[in-house]
């Protein structure tokens, strides 16, 4: 694959984002183990999926879904809440405790677009920033696709 500024800065993110996660586990402060992470960032990004959904995306049987998340939720990462309207659906929701260990790997992140704040003119950061929405919504619409479905 062709190097590409998008690629690159993919690449960027996605090793800070694993260097984060190594270095929780290391002190074991992270009670996860590094799947378990991949599965409740997966949860949060999908917004509430039911178990069902979860597993469809990641595509693994139900019974395998349900025992990851099983663990995840005696860890106190998701939680399960019964639908409103089907009492027999539930969703998965990220607690508390996720979002904490989530702040701490979103630093570099925060300090990316700190910096592209003060490098950018406001315009170009605006047009950046539009440029980010349409790749999410339209070049890139897997998951909202996927989670439709």
């Amino acid at each position: 694959m062709e190097d590409t500024a998008l690629s690159e800065v993919f690449q960027q993110f996605r090793v800070s984002y694993y260097r984060d996660v190594f270095r929780k586990i290391k002190t074991r402060e992270l009670s996860l183990t590094t799947v378990e992470v991949f599965c409740v960032e997966i949860i949060a990004a999908l917004k509430n999926p039911t178990i069902n959904e979860f597993a469809s995306f990641i595509g693994i049987s139900s019974p395998n879904a349900a025992y990851k998340i099983n663990s995840l939720i005696q860890k106190g990462y998701i939680e399960k809440v019964q639908s409103d309207t089907d009492k027999r659906e539930y969703y998965l929701t990220v607690t508390d405790k996720f979002y904490e260990y989530y702040a701490i790997s979103e630093r570099y992140l925060l300090l990316a677009e700190k910096r592209l704040k003060e490098t950018l003119s406001p315009e170009d950061y605006t047009t950046f920033n539009r440029i980010l929405n349409q790749i999410s919504e339209e070049i890139m619409p897997e998951l909202t696709a996927e989670r439709e479905q």
